[in-house]
């Protein structure tokens, strides 16, 4: 059996705050549009970054796929850099034929009561791998989240999954690929589980959980 590749892309990075002009830059986002290199992603109401949130959530999903025989290939590595780029970050997962491109986010929203989980996929699709492929690793990844207890978005999307067409990452991937927005940092209850190693854990064992069943394994 050929060892299956799983590019996991951590939203953001630590060094993106103070060089503004660095992540601002407007790169390729495909249907024809661009947009900032990154951003600096969001927080708790704490200070609990979205970046350091995501990194150490994929670090564990890398730990768990490894172990089980497939080979992970992750967009950053530390999180004091700056980007990677949201069109270089696709490149990534499409240079390294993955089986599956899965970036790990969580949310930002103020909106009252706005709490839960989302996965989004590129709609409409630019191409075959846009289609039918990253809609089963899309609901793959839902079922993992379900799964482990935890709620869809009250504020996006429907059922725990949102199409969208404005995603530089999804938009420019040839490969299967979705985008798991893990929670709402600015819900209280949400923030309290992303703020602890236990609590990422829970969130990676449900990305892995996906992922696991998306590749048949």
């Amino acid at each position: 059996m050929n060892q299956p590749v799983v590019v996991l892309d951590p939203g953001h990075n630590g060094g993106n705050g103070t060089n503004a002009r660095a992540i601002n830059r407007q790169v390729p986002a495909g249907r024809g549009e661009t947009k900032p290199c990154n951003t600096t992603g969001t927080s708790t109401n704490a200070g609990y970054a979205e970046h350091a949130f995501t990194l150490d959530v994929a670090r564990k999903v890398n730990a768990a796929l490894t172990v089980r025989g497939i080979r992970v290939v992750m967009t950053r590595q530390d999180d004091d850099g700056i980007g990677p780029c949201v069109d270089e970050r696709a490149k990534i997962g499409n240079s390294a034929g993955a089986a599956a491109v899965v970036s790990i986010h969580a949310d930002g929203s103020n909106s009252a009561g706005a709490k839960g989980f989302h996965v989004a996929y590129s709609s409409p699709p630019l191409n075959e791998q846009q289609g039918a492929p990253s809609r089963k690793l899309t609901g793959a990844l839902r079922g993992g989240m379900l799964a482990a207890g935890f709620p869809t978005a009250t504020y996006i999307g429907s059922d725990g999954e949102a199409p969208r067409s404005d995603l530089a990452g999804l938009n420019l991937s040839t490969r299967p690929s979705a985008l798991v927005e893990c929670g709402n940092m600015r819900n209280s209850g949400e923030a309290a589980s992303m703020s602890t190693s236990d609590g990422r854990q829970k969130y990676a064992d449900a990305i892995t959980a996906g992922i696991l069943k998306f590749l048949g394994r």
